[in-house]
């Protein structure tokens, strides 16, 4: 896991082919906006989202965020229990995104 500034973040991002975005907040928060392509798993769903999270694909590079970047933190540490070779959690999370935010579908 390694925690990333919004500038490290977007800009690795922009460069890895093999990038997932990863949203982590509850769905009241998802309903005010996303980042584009993110796909979303609530990490408050405890065992279920454990569950969700083993379903991915393990050899992909996650850009987890959530509202502040503490919980997101804390997905990329489960995800690496899991297996996952790359986790990077935004440091401030949503409230520091100066990116696009679209609607969530």
């Amino acid at each position: 896991m390694e925690d990333l500034s919004q500038e490290e973040w977007t800009s690795q991002l922009e460069e890895d082919a093999n990038a997932v975005i990863l949203d982590v907040r509850t769905d009241a928060e998802v309903a005010g906006g996303i980042i584009p392509n993110a796909i979303h798993i609530d990490i408050y769903k405890g065992q279920l989202f454990v569950d969700e999270i083993e379903a991915l694909d393990k050899s992909k590079n996650y850009y987890v965020y959530c509202r502040s970047g503490n919980r997101s933190g804390k997905a990329c540490a489960i995800m690496m229990q899991l297996g996952f070779a790359n986790a990077y959690n935004l440091e401030g999370g949503i409230l520091r995104w100066e990116g696009d935010i679209v609607d969530f579908e």
